[in-house]
């Protein structure tokens, strides 16, 4: 056991209400101040907290908690600006692992969330201490403390002695824990947004008097936007700026603004922060940048010591363009139109690149911020504030990096079901892979990370901004479509080639269409039209023929999509606008099918028609059109899978793997590779099937191993093992098909002989039946957690690259994803004449390899690689791991960056 005090971190969290609370374990030096709280409570709050009014119980109280430092006791507090508001503890009960605890809020903070965050970091530490439930006792009429134990998600039983309560609360992780500690953590978040996208007052601070300045840019957009609320400025000699009147300090404003915009040089800005903080503000934008180390670092303290919301600093700007608000706090060049796609940025210039995109095509924001330097606000805090304003129904995001990928995974997962997110898969091109020893170390590129991320979060991830900008024309104005195939018409048979080459190269069908429908288009279209699909309309199509062509495919169920290439000509009386007024005049047609369109001669790269009932994207070139077409169509097949479940695995033993892993780690310190049969036992704790070993340090131990292991062809294996040797075939260290004893004698002394003074002993299995060489493994990533990679194995692994990658635990499609993706999945299919794999205990080895590196986070790597896959099952030859200390963090606990 540790001391939870010396090891629960400090954290800031949000209560129910949007304030942020310090969270924080209870020590010596806060005794005074645990009486004080209290010695301020009302005799009504005493006497449910004790059963009784007695000073001396406060006392005493103070006493077990801030006295106390030994295992199975932790105390915990919550602070806001420096006041305590809340107090719980937990202590095991002798020889059990039950834990009884006890807690008290402050009189004037009840109704605000601060016992439930209490109780969550106290669940959070005491699951790390082995215990298993927590007992409470209440008095009957305390009904407050009884609905908190109830409302916290977790299994609570109740027992009625005569007064009192005894509750008894079950710590397992439940599904319905996790979803109400999210649900919780989303409503304080959206709340403590409000000052910040929703504000009655803005204040700027470092407007400068003469032109040219970020601040005045600023206030110059704050004035001109529309803004409903009030503006103020702070400036230490100017009257006025911009005609708004100024003051000298924020102190000196006439009311408290909800959200303060600091554009001040980079020195000044904590100052700033402290004074807005100490006036009661509860959201600052900084827009200054080139804040050193330290300088950032008394900036977030000083916001957090507040309980002051946070953007940037580096941010270009906030706004928010809903007719209530009317808020442009940015120091772009133009105004946002008001609309429905909320916009989030860390890039400055990649946020004036989406706002100009999205002006063009005619796509209002409801809400933009620019993260900058992202401190403190984050991706996900604009899911979940999207999520609930009532008007986005489009999310687009380019971030940089992720303060809490899992965090933003399980926001993204929920808010993709209810509308598009679409992102910019930025840094995708690394120098090269990072110098790793283990071949899925090798693999697990970051790019491949980010990419498992989005994937499984069902996050539409395109690969530059335009093509972002293409796809969300396409998802914002038109229906998705039911499957992959794909109707192409045109008026020039070689637009409609390039438009056809392009959709097949995207990964879209192409279908030829049924005779009888190619006959009823042949009927309405010019002579010498082709239908077949491409459908060849010839120059002479006119509007009308054209539009009534576009009914009869839009109202088959033979295709998902229709990509109209149309080219301007003179050969017929239609014009090219004409031509293109037949895409868009039929009220209703968009919502039946896809329709989107290439109009070759146009200069802009995207634009949205306008159509009877919606509007129809149109691109410059067949490639955006195809890409954009390819993200529709994934973005419906996700959403037609319903949500995947991670299985429970009934046999594994997870508490025997961790004695494993602490036994090394007590022993190597810096952590460092197992030998074979550490490894053998870790993998064994989660039963992940092995093909049969035996470890020998001497010639004769080896032959007899060899005599017990041998199969029926009688070939033995014999695998040379010393700490630090990796990669054996490079080192030649691996010998096979050794048959009888003089052979496995004769294999023994050829690895003493080349391997003098390194070996210290072999692993000898037999011969592996043949199979399907495969590899799985594991990388911890110290940002995205545990990635599980699966794909082709042997020595060719990192040569052929044939590997894909999902982030654990994974789920039951997950896992179906991992078998499916690589180019060798029609192998592991029956492809070739030897039959499927055993593909179910595929599944389970994945499964439990998932399993593993959850459970363990100093578990940094493990290699399986090969695993022999055939009908009748599957086992893993080869095995690594490497362990580095660690400490386990909770996925689920509230708490601020």
């Amino acid at each position: 056991m540790t001391h939870r005090r010396e090891t629960v971190a400090e954290a800031h969290a949000l209560l129910a209400d949007g304030t942020t609370a310090r969270i924080r374990a209870a020590g010596a030096r806060d005794h005074d101040a645990v009486v004080g709280f209290y010695e301020e409570m009302s005799p009504e709050n005493l006497r449910l907290r004790f059963f009784g009014v007695s000073r001396r119980s406060a006392r005493r109280a103070a006493d077990r908690m801030c006295g106390r430092d030994h295992p199975g006791h932790l105390g915990l507090l919550a602070e806001v600006e420096g006041r305590l508001v809340g107090v719980a503890e937990y202590e095991r009960t002798p020889d059990t692992d039950l834990a009884e605890i006890a807690l008290a809020v402050g009189d004037a903070w009840h109704h605000r969330g601060v016992g439930t965050i209490l109780i969550e970091h106290l669940v959070s530490a005491a699951r790390v201490d082995g215990i298993t439930a927590f007992t409470a006792d209440a008095l009957a009429e305390n009904h407050e403390m009884l609905k908190v134990f109830a409302d916290l998600g977790l299994r609570t039983a109740r027992r009625f002695d005569g007064p009192e309560v005894h509750c008894t609360v079950q710590l397992a992780e439940e599904a319905g824990y996790a979803v109400a500690v999210a649900e919780r953590g989303r409503a304080a978040d959206v709340l403590s947004l409000v000052p910040l996208l929703r504000p009655r007052s803005v204040a700027v601070v470092g407007a400068g008097r003469k032109p040219g300045s970020v601040g005045r840019a600023v206030l110059r957009n704050l004035s001109t936007g529309g803004y409903t609320g009030r503006v103020y400025v702070v400036h230490p000699q100017a009257a006025a700026i911009l005609g708004v009147h100024a003051v000298s300090s924020v102190a000196a404003l006439p009311t408290v603004p909800d959200l303060v915009v600091v554009a001040v040089p980079a020195p000044g800005v904590a100052a700033v922060a402290a004074e807005c903080g100490k006036a009661g503000v509860r959201a600052l934008l900084v827009v200054t940048a080139g804040l050193d180390a330290a300088q950032g670092a008394e900036l977030l303290e000083t916001c957090r010591a507040h309980g002051t919301r946070l953007v940037g600093p580096n941010s270009l700007g906030l706004a928010n363009a809903e007719d209530t608000v009317r808020m442009d706090a940015t120091f772009a060049a133009a105004h946002p139109s008001p609309g429905t796609a909320g916009v989030a940025v860390q890039s400055g210039g990649v946020g004036i690149a989406l706002l100009g995109g999205l002006t063009r095509l005619g796509i209002g924001v409801s809400s933009f911020v620019s993260l900058g330097d992202k401190y403190d606000v984050s991706g996900n805090d604009l899911l979940q504030w999207w999520e609930s304003d009532g008007r986005t129904d489009l999310a687009l995001l380019h971030l940089e990096s992720f303060g809490n990928p899992r965090a933003f995974s399980r926001t993204a997962r929920r808010v993709t079901r209810r509308m598009p997110l679409l992102t910019v898969d930025a840094g995708r091109t690394e120098a090269g892979r990072r110098a790793a020893a283990s071949h899925t170390a090798a693999a697990a590129t970051r790019t491949m990370t980010r990419q498992a991320l989005f994937t499984q979060a069902g996050i539409t991830a395109t690969r530059t901004v335009p093509e972002l900008l293409d796809t969300a024309a396409l998802l914002h104005s038109q229906p998705l479509p039911a499957g992959h195939r794909v109707a192409v018409v045109t008026n020039a048979g070689g637009a409609g080639v390039l438009a056809a080459d392009a959709c097949a190269e995207a990964g879209l069908a192409v279908p030829e269409l049924r005779t009888d429908l190619v006959d009823e288009l042949l009927s309405v279209l010019p002579p010498g039209a082709v239908a077949t699909n491409p459908v060849d309309a010839t120059a002479a199509v006119s509007e009308q023929q054209l539009s009534t062509c576009l009914d009869k495919l839009m109202a088959t169920g033979a295709v998902d999509a229709v990509l109209v290439a149309l080219v301007p000509t003179a050969v017929s009386a239609a014009t090219g606008d004409d031509l293109v007024r037949a895409l868009t005049h039929a009220p209703g047609r968009s919502g039946t099918r896809t329709l989107a369109a290439v109009l070759l001669d146009q200069a802009k790269p995207v634009r949205l028609l306008p159509a009877g009932t919606g509007r129809v994207p149109a691109y410059a070139d067949p490639q955006a059109a195809a890409r954009a077409l390819v993200h529709a169509v994934r973005r419906a097949a996700w959403l037609a899978r319903p949500p995947g479940t991670v299985p429970a695995l009934a046999d594994t033993d997870p508490v025997r793997a961790r004695s494993v892993v602490e036994r090394y780690l007590a022993e190597h310190e810096d952590g460092g590779w197992l030998d074979p049969r550490a490894c053998a036992e870790l993998l064994d704790c989660y039963r992940i099937p092995q093909l049969p070993w035996a470890w020998a340090e001497t010639e004769d131990e080896a032959v007899l191993a060899a005599e017990r292991l041998k199969g029926p062809d009688d070939r033995t294996v014999l695998k040379a093992y010393w700490p630090g040797l990796l990669h054996k075939t490079q080192q030649h260290a691996v010998l096979l098909d050794l048959r009888g004893d003089a052979q496995v004698r004769a294999g023994w002394r050829d690895l003493e002989t080349r391997f003098a003074g390194l070996l210290t002993g072999a692993v000898v299995q037999p011969l592996a039946r043949r199979g399907i060489e495969l590899f799985t493994g594991v990388v911890q990533d110290a940002v995205f957690g545990p990635l599980v990679l699966f794909g082709l194995g042997g020595t060719a692994t990192e040569v052929l690259a044939d590997h894909a990658a999902r982030l654990a635990p994974l789920t039951d499609h997950d896992v179906h994803d991992l078998i499916t993706a690589p180019r060798c999945a029609p192998l592991l299919f029956g492809h070739g004449g030897e039959g499927p794999v055993d593909l179910e205990a595929l599944e389970q080895l994945l499964l439990r390899v998932s399993a593993m590196a959850s459970d363990l986070p100093q578990l940094a790597e493990a290699d399986l690689n090969p695993v022999i896959a055939w009908p009748g099952g599957v086992t893993a030859l080869d095995v690594r791991v490497r362990l580095v200390p660690a400490r386990a963090a909770d996925p689920y606990l509230r708490r601020l960056r």
